[in-house]
């Protein structure tokens, strides 16, 4: 038999040495330690109500006190409640939030596959087939980056441009986020 494992308890499978729950290093599981300063972390996770006594977890009232409050909009992996957002990096107070949007989006025009073959099949026979390379479709690719900062933090995601009307509809959504942050 060989020597046990010094990493290795109960069963517990972990890499590196035990952590206990007490220390920095400690994050409950797999994952980024939750009280490690960095991008994102500076913050311990919030508790959550009526996990710890087994009991139920009721959805709050919209207005009761200490409720979360209701969902106003959601641009990406950002939510927008009625007194706060909600980021991957923690909540973010509302009132005061900075919104910008980045435009990172081009459209171009090219001729499709379709048009260049039937272009050249009827060029053959005809003249006519030119009229075919006038066909244009509009291409949209990129991102459209959505950013907020309030409370001392940032948050920024991307969303995609499904074509050129996405980014009147984003802007639309921060403009209504920001008359909620005022």
């Amino acid at each position: 038999m060989s020597a046990p494992n010094p990493y290795q308890e109960s069963g517990d499978y972990q890499w590196g040495p035990p952590q206990s729950p007490g220390t920095p290093e400690y994050s409950g599981g797999y994952g980024y330690p939750h009280t490690v300063p960095g991008y994102g972390y500076p913050q311990t996770l919030p508790a959550v109500p009526g996990a710890a006594g087994g009991a139920p977890i009721a959805p709050a009232a919209a207005g009761a006190p200490g409720a979360p409050g209701m969902t106003m909009l959601s641009l990406g992996d950002i939510t927008v409640l009625q007194d706060s957002i909600v980021t991957p990096a923690g909540m973010l107070p509302l009132k005061g939030a900075v919104w910008n949007v980045t435009d990172m989006s081009r459209t171009d025009e090219k001729i499709p596959t379709a048009g260049v073959v039937l272009a050249v099949i009827f060029a053959i026979f005809c003249l006519l087939g030119l009229f075919f390379l006038l066909m244009k479709e509009k291409v949209t690719t990129g991102f459209i980056q959505v950013s907020v900062s309030s409370g001392g933090r940032h948050h920024t995601t991307m969303i995609p441009a499904a074509g050129p009307q996405t980014i009147q509809w984003v802007m639309g959504q921060v403009n209504y986020a920001r008359s909620l942050s005022v």
